[in-house]
């Protein structure tokens, strides 16, 4: 069962376990899921905006936690937008949080975010499902993961000019309090930081999926630390003065949110090309008879933003993403290459 704020009774603490379709729990169909995304994001990432980018990004999780009055309820960061599910009391909340976000990312930060709001009830409506589980990343950090292909469903809508909040004319500055991205990028310690999407096709049953999935996560779990995008060191922070201590740092890592399950695989990760290559050759053949869509993208380093919520302060979150594009660069990619399998399929 799902309570008041998302939760399922259990949160698992080992990432394989929310891989399996079976541990997914409906959410009522009254709650409400919205939506955000960077419009052009990868025009802004391509100009070197790509911290601006993913500030915007995790700007509505915050601005939404700390108007809520607490981060218990489930959300995703995906590098140039976010989603998350509110109970349907936390309609005001939502609404006035996502046109903040938007106001403020085009005051302040000259970039056009894209809001969106609707009910689960709605998403079903079109056959999709919202079915989360929680991921204890750490004994004080976990992380809800989606599945049931409705917030995909819900982005495309979005996308497509429906179920949009039309942002406010007056809208005050979001609250964004805890929210920081003071670390300079950490370069790859292996090769490449790899930004990587792997989304099920809509026949594909849930359990081929998943098998497939575990088969490219264990190429990526064998290397040291599980391919962790962070340095097993203490860095410097971006300011050039604050350091935390190894303990510290440690809780900063497996505070991180370097792999997630958001309608499919979503991954940031610090790879030899020789992992990468292995992951290739599970995936091209998989997308070639129609049971998924993948996209990767390679880049230097990787970014972290934080959140160090007010309310619980020892649960800090950090968002993870590659710096050359990451995961807006992983997308455009994906749909590449579907239309890519799409143009070969029907060429005579």
């Amino acid at each position: 069962m799902i309570n008041s704020h998302g939760q399922s009774h259990q949160a698992y603490d080992e990432f394989s376990h929310v891989l399996d379709p079976d541990v997914y729990q409906p959410l009522p169909d009254d709650w409400l899921i919205g939506i955000t995304d960077v419009v052009n994001s990868t025009t802004a990432i391509r100009s070197g905006r790509y911290e601006d980018v993913n500030y915007a990004g995790a700007s509505v999780i915050a601005a939404l936690g700390n108007a809520w009055g607490s981060f218990d309820f489930p959300f995703v960061f995906r590098g140039d937008g976010a989603a998350f599910a509110l109970p349907p009391q936390g309609i005001m909340a939502a609404t006035s949080a996502l046109r903040q976000v938007a106001g403020f990312a085009s005051a302040d930060l000259d970039l056009t975010l894209r809001i969106g709001l609707l009910t689960v009830r709605e998403i079903r409506t079109s056959g999709r499902d919202v079915r989360i589980a929680r991921y204890a990343a750490s004994e004080n950090a976990n992380y809800a993961m989606f599945t049931g292909g409705g917030l995909k469903w819900a982005e495309q809508q979005i996308k497509n000019g429906r179920y949009l909040v039309k942002p406010g004319r007056y809208a005050t500055k979001p609250d964004l309090t805890g929210l920081s991205c003071d670390w300079t990028p950490f370069p790859s310690q292996r090769g490449e930081i790899l930004s990587l999407l792997v989304e099920p096709n809509d026949h594909t049953r849930p359990e081929i999926f998943a098998a497939l999935a575990k088969r490219v996560l264990a190429i990526f779990d064998a290397a040291p630390r599980q391919s962790h995008p962070l340095p097993g060191d203490v860095p410097m922070s971006g300011d050039g003065g604050k350091q935390v201590d190894a303990k510290g740092w440690a809780e900063v890592a497996a505070n991180s949110d370097f792999r997630k399950f958001d309608d499919g695989l979503r991954l940031t990760l610090d790879c030899t090309p020789e992992q990468i290559d292995r992951v290739e050759a599970i995936l091209v053949p998989a997308r070639a008879r129609g049971k998924i869509k993948f996209g990767l993208h390679r880049q230097s380093h990787a970014l972290m933003t934080c959140l160090v919520p007010s309310d619980r302060p020892d649960s800090h979150l950090h968002f993870l993403d590659g710096m050359g594009g990451g995961y807006a660069r992983a997308a455009e990619k994906m749909e590449e290459g579907a239309l890519d399998d799409v143009v070969r399929h029907h060429a005579p």
